[in-house]
This record gives structure tokens, sequence and C-alpha cells, in this order.
């Protein structure tokens, strides 16, 4: 059985996603967890540390989706390493759609809140080492810079695709394509 916390973690992640910051209360999440009003913030007594739940949660969840990549010895090949970050992105479009969404909201807001910022910044390192892991293991030289260089590229793929932006929706073959070009590019 989930634990209380982690069940107003995942609303949290949810009201985040589905109102924005704005309508982000203690009283929202609690609806959103289908839980007597004051739950939330019995649990988290301030929106900050809600927020700061969130967060946690999020990198768990996000850790885990990677954490099924099996681990990358020796030279691995274009190919391979496309399949992963292409299935990676598509989860985070589908299943992880709230958690991408909200990660993509709380990162702006971050901009404006010291404490925010610094949380969001150790939740992105563990995804940025992995695609260094990745770069180097494909071979390239100055994995740590390709790295952060593909994780922006794949963060702009992601909010291209979850605002609908240009052209709609990527199919799977069209988002393999395009996952493919960024390692390309970064392996280059």
């Amino acid at each position: 059985m989930t634990d209380r916390r982690t069940v107003i973690a995942d609303a949290a992640i949810s009201t985040i996603a589905r109102e924005g910051l704005r309508g982000f209360t203690h009283r929202a999440v609690d609806r959103t967890a289908g839980l007597a009003e004051g739950s939330t913030s019995y649990y988290f007594r301030t929106r900050e540390a809600l927020l700061f739940a969130a967060v946690a949660r999020m990198a768990e969840l996000d850790t885990l989706d990677v954490g099924d990549v099996p681990e990358l010895g020796g030279t691995v090949g274009l190919d391979t390493l496309t399949d992963l970050v292409a299935a990676v992105v598509r989860g985070w479009l589908t299943d992880g759609r709230e958690r991408t969404l909200a990660r993509f909201e709380l990162t702006l807001e971050s901009t404006r809140r010291p404490a925010l910022r610094a949380r969001m910044l150790s939740y992105g390192t563990t995804f940025r080492l992995m695609a260094e892991r990745m770069i180097a293991a494909a071979g390239a030289s100055e994995p740590g810079r390709r790295a952060r260089t593909l994780v922006a590229h794949l963060d702009g793929l992601l909010l291209h695709q979850l605002t609908r932006a240009g052209t709609g929706e990527l199919d799977d073959v069209d988002l393999r394509s395009a996952c493919r070009d960024l390692l390309v590019m970064a392996l280059a």
C-alpha cells in the first residue's frame, strides 16, 4: 500500500500539471488525492514543503523510468542509444505526461525561487549524468558538454510535443527519427 506522503506528492504533481502553480494549494491537492480537507497541510505544513515533495517524487519516478535503461558498457551503437532515448521520451509524453508538464512548470518557477532552483538543478543532475554516460559509451569526446546540449535539445522536443507546437504530435517512427537526429548531432 502506498503511504500517505506518496499519495499527496503524486496528487501535487497532478495538480501542478492540471492547474499550474496558480491553482496549486493544499486544498486543491487534497481534492486531487481524494483526501479530507487539511490532510495535505498536516503532512506538508508549507507550500514550499509540498513543492519540494512533488520535486522529490518526480525525480524518484523519472529515475525509475530511466532505471529501465540497461547498464551501458563498452562501445554502444547509435541504434541502441536511439531506441533507449526514444523509449524514455515516449514514456515521458504518455504515462509520465503529468510529471513532464509539472517539471516544466516548476522549472519556470525556479527562475524566481532560489530554493526551488537548487532542488530542480539537483533533480536534473541524474539525467545529465545518464546522458553523459551514454555519450561516453558511444565513444564521443567531451561527453559532459555534449550531454548538456543533448538534454537541452530533448527538453525542447518534449516541450514542443507537450504543447503541440508546430506540426503536432510525432508518431513513434517520427519521434525515433527526431531522437536519432539529436543523438547524431550530440555524437558528431
